[in-house]
């Protein structure tokens, strides 16, 4: 996603145009709205901070702990990058002299690790909903088959193809080519958007959809895994924040939109959506990890704990499973 275009075109030239469709305050507004995307950067890096914190140096890692240490990372870098890309904007939107030397190299900079954080963070959200489903729909053999470093093994990959999807859609398709639309540019743009609408997001939602009926025909009994609600909650804001924004950009790019809808303006709130998406996912798990039942434990080590400790439950059930079944099996060869 080609972000920094609205920049490579001085904003504050475009804005001050009344025949673009900005009024003579649209600065000011985008300042405004830049400044409130910092202040929710902020928000959200101490979330993911303390999220990293806690499930490397104070709670024992499980499988799924790893997918969200691994989800805390890309959305804390993510966040840093938007914060600097706001100070950026910013800077260009308040300052009429704001052109330096090596901009062009520092927003190329800021733009492939903005993506391959982006790019990343929705990879492992992926990879984290889809292990979540085929343990629910096929739990026999996920708990027979799994590698037992299958959780590193994919973040890793996924991080190398976040990485390397960065990599070559701003080499080989650089604000100029997005611009004059060659033909490598929109084979690059097709492919990325092949991978998020039409790979990662059909996944997420055939996994969330696995995971409420697990949950529907699971209520009456107990209580299902707070993990099953923390991975349908991500998921959803995912959907609503980031996945309307990703068709927008498409049909910007093939110039489908109507002629009002502005750049800087998509910009902005497209910006705007993936730093809310990156912001509430620590505070999810804290929601929904808390024991609200009893007022004295609402402490962060706690709620964190409670939420991701179905590992131990599915752990004690295979367990018993395969103890009831060790016993059966002698009581029958006794019988016999």
């Amino acid at each position: 996603m080609n972000l920094t275009n609205p920049n490579n075109t001085n904003q504050n030239d475009t804005v001050q145009q009344n025949n673009g469709g900005y009024s003579q305050y649209a600065s000011i507004h985008f300042t405004v709205a830049a400044a409130v995307a910092l202040g929710l950067c902020l928000i959200g890096l101490v979330g993911n901070i303390i999220v990293f914190w806690y499930l490397c140096f104070k709670i024992q890692r499980n499988k799924y702990t790893i997918y969200i240490i691994n989800l805390a990372v890309a959305d804390s870098n993510f966040i840093l990058f938007s914060a600097i890309l706001m100070m950026s904007n910013i800077n260009t939107l308040v300052n009429t002299h704001s052109q330096f030397q090596g901009e062009k190299s520092l927003y190329l900079f800021i733009e492939i690790f903005y993506d391959s954080m982006q790019y990343s963070g929705m990879f492992i959200l992926t990879a984290i909903s889809m292990e979540r489903c085929i343990s629910v729909l096929f739990p026999l053999w996920y708990q027979c088959h799994r590698p037992q470093n299958l959780s590193t093994i994919m973040c890793a990959l996924l991080w190398g193809i976040g990485c390397l999807e960065s990599l070559i859609e701003n080499f080989a398709c650089s604000s100029n080519a997005f611009m004059s639309q060659t033909s490598e540019c929109t084979a690059i743009q097709i492919m990325t958007f092949v991978l998020s609408i039409g790979i990662c997001l059909p996944i997420m939602v055939i996994s969330s959809s696995t995971l409420i009926i697990k949950i529907q025909r699971t209520f009456r009994q107990q209580y299902p895994p707070k993990l099953y609600i923390i991975i349908i909650i991500e998921v959803l804001f995912f959907i609503s924040s980031v996945t309307p924004f990703n068709f927008l950009w498409f049909l910007m790019y093939f110039k489908l939109l109507p002629s009002h809808i502005q750049t800087v303006s998509l910009f902005f709130a497209s910006v705007f959506s993936t730093v809310l998406n990156c912001t509430i996912n620590p505070y999810i798990y804290f929601f929904v990890g808390n024991n609200w039942k009893k007022s004295s434990s609402h402490s962060i080590h706690d709620a964190l704990q409670r939420a991701f400790e179905v590992e131990d439950k599915e752990s004690n059930d295979s367990k018993s499973n395969k103890t009831i079944n060790t016993s059966s099996q002698s009581s029958l060869a006794n019988a016999m």
